[in-house]
């Protein structure tokens, strides 16, 4: 007979961990909190217009390449994929901005243009910056971290030189470039990692290397579309999803997860992942003589942002923006050091516009747009409307001036997402929006673990542990679990 699992949430932590699961022979259910499958990466439609509520970022295409193709299938089975150039917009000022081309040898002439000789330089980052690449995407982020030994392999000690683990992301772009712009450019993929570019190891030059060399996608119909094909790919294997089915309680026998508690039924398990809020469950469900970490412990964890997201409906196409749009006509550091050192509402923030219309003619009405703003924030700030409406007044007057165009006007539909909305929907963890930190002291086996060490049976999943947040890693994530489990029982 089949083992049961459960897999507590439908993210793509959950169903990665329980399409791996089904493929390997367990009956498996997730137990999904929400109405609709997706985690962060839910969609909503309104009056015509089509927005997704959370990453909006498709990088790494290899990654999700690797994961259809563990089934014997195709990304292009599930969804089509268009790379976008440019990748992205810049703005450094009024009317000044970078137009990001598509692939590294366009990069190269763009920053050869801007700082001569750093287009040699670049060559030489993203040398050095594919390796980083192929050993931490393709052998690092498969680690379980339960064993020291796990990092014991020839490629990986024989590179911990070249993977930099010791050098800061700031060191290491500083010694290449000189022009700020092109500096600001280097570091802003590892703003939403947790940490300052002074705090985060040079090894994460790899996102580099993920943006220029790897591209910039869209998944047609927009990142939901990813989301779907996870789901019907894990029906296809046989899990089944039960959404609106909120784990209440845990039910124990010994050391072990006998059942989970929702409103509508109990249900038991042989094995339990969750990939739902790793705190939530651990320190609210469990009871405390089965948690592996105590209150100061979770206090004292370096969190990734949160964010403030504002979902727009225009009745009018507007000019001056691409698909993905940045704002860095204000200090770098300074919003850094508000998010990460000195938590609070930042005093001049950098923020980010996506239009996914210009790209998508389905995502909006025609001659309409639509606009997902997003502003990172240190999480667990208060929050409350009036700070909301501030900080969304405060960006489109900076988005109207960049763009010299009237767009608040002309705003059909405006609905906010913040702290407060991030825990209601998902029990994250001081109100995160991205997960926690990838800094050296929350590295690998120094992350909360995947398996649990007081309930023999419990398994985590997610942008909480191994291998870490973002969109790939959190798919990643569900894989590791899911071989974890087959190889505890199999020892069994």
């Amino acid at each position: 007979m089949a083992k049961k699992a459960i897999v507590v949430g439908a993210g793509f932590a959950g169903l990665s961990a329980a399409t791996s699961l089904a493929d390997k022979g367990f009956e498996v259910k997730i137990l999904e909190k929400n109405a609709q499958a997706g985690g962060r990466a839910r969609a909503f439609k309104h009056e015509g217009f089509h927005f997704d509520m959370g990453p909006s970022w498709y990088w790494m295409p290899d990654v999700f390449e690797n994961y259809f193709a563990k089934f014997g299938k195709k990304v292009s089975d599930y969804y089509t994929l268009d790379r976008l150039d440019p990748s992205y917009r810049v703005y450094f000022d009024k009317g000044d901005y970078v137009d990001v081309p598509a692939g590294t040898e366009a990069c190269i002439d763009l920053f050869e243009k801007i700082e001569p000789g750093s287009g040699a330089q670049l060559q030489k980052f993203m040398q050095d910056s594919a390796y980083k690449y192929e050993v931490g995407i393709n052998d690092l982020v498969y680690k379980p971290g339960r064993s020291l030994m796990e990092f014991a392999d020839w490629r990986i000690m024989k590179g911990l030189v070249q993977l930099d683990l010791l050098k800061s992301m700031r060191k290491y772009v500083h010694s290449h470039f000189k022009n700020p712009r092109l500096r600001q450019l280097m570091e802003f993929p590892i703003l939403f990692l947790g940490a300052t570019p002074q705090n985060t190891p040079a090894l994460y030059s790899l996102m580099n290397y993920a943006d220029i060399d790897g591209g910039t996608w869209f998944p047609r119909g927009g990142m939901h579309e990813i989301v779907k094909a996870m789901v019907s790919l894990a029906e296809e294997k046989g899990v089944e999803i039960l959404l609106d089915h909120e784990v209440e309680s845990v039910e124990l026998k010994g050391d072990n997860v006998s059942a989970l508690i929702t409103k509508q039924n109990r249900y038991e398990a042989d094995v339990v992942v969750n990939a739902a809020d790793y705190h939530h469950f651990e320190q609210r469900l469990l009871p405390a003589s089965h948690r592996q970490y105590s209150a100061k412990y979770w206090d004292s964890r370096a969190m990734a942002p949160s964010s403030l997201l504002y979902y727009l409906s225009v009745n009018k196409k507007i000019s001056g923006i691409l698909h993905h749009t940045l704002f860095f006509d204000e200090d770098f550091d300074q919003h850094a050091e508000e998010i990460y050192t000195h938590p609070q509402w930042p005093s001049k923030p950098l923020f980010y516009v996506s239009a996914t219309s210009k790209t998508d003619p389905t995502a909006a009405p025609e001659g309409k747009e639509n606009v997902f703003l997003l502003m990172p924030l240190a999480p667990g700030l208060k929050d409350d409307k009036e700070q909301r409406e501030q900080y969304y007044n405060l960006m489109m007057d900076r988005l109207e001036e960049h763009t010299g165009e009237e767009i608040r006007n002309h705003v059909l539909y405006k609905r906010s997402y913040a702290m407060q909305n991030f825990e209601n929907d998902y029990h994250a963890f001081k109100g995160n929006a991205y997960g926690l930190a990838n800094t050296l002291k929350q590295t690998a086996i120094l992350k909360p673990a995947l398996k649990s060490k007081k309930v023999a049976n419990l398994y985590y999943a997610g942008q909480l542990t191994t291998p870490g947040p973002g969109v790939p890693p959190s798919l990643i994530s569900g894989i590791v679990a899911a071989s974890e489990i087959a190889k505890d029982t199999k020892k069994n």
